[in-house]
């Protein structure tokens, strides 16, 4: 993996799945960045308000995840607009929502994970 992210960039990754969270978690360590985890937002929310972070990084997992995604994103968007929040989707959950600013659009892809989270971060 490339490991080319030239500062260690902070990322709150929220992900209700225990098995993929972690790998994740690891993936993501593995490029470079600082990574702070949680399997619920109620904890994420806690975290995200204890520090700063460059990226708040929110798995959605089916239709049904897309309301709470939006509600944590309002919630954080409203306190610090100018929070980066990213959704971790599939095509047809990224298609239900308009309110992350960036939506990762990955199966399980590690390269294309890294990349769309790369392009988050570094985002204007």
């Amino acid at each position: 993996m490339d490991t080319s992210t030239p500062a260690k960039k902070a990322i709150l990754h929220i992900c209700k799945r225990e098995m993929l969270r972690p790998l994740r978690d690891q993936i993501l360590r593995l490029s470079g960045f600082h990574v702070d985890s949680t399997l619920n937002a109620v904890d994420g929310l806690s975290l995200f308000w204890s520090q700063q972070y460059d990226l708040v990084l929110v798995d959605v997992e089916g239709d049904a995840g897309v309301r709470e995604a939006e509600h944590l994103c309002s919630e954080i968007k409203t306190a610090q607009p100018e929070q980066v929040v990213a959704f971790v989707c599939n095509w047809r959950v990224a298609h239900l929502t308009d309110c992350p600013d960036e939506i990762l659009r990955t199966e399980f892809d590690p390269p294309a994970f890294v990349d769309g989270v790369r392009r988050a971060v570094l985002r204007p």
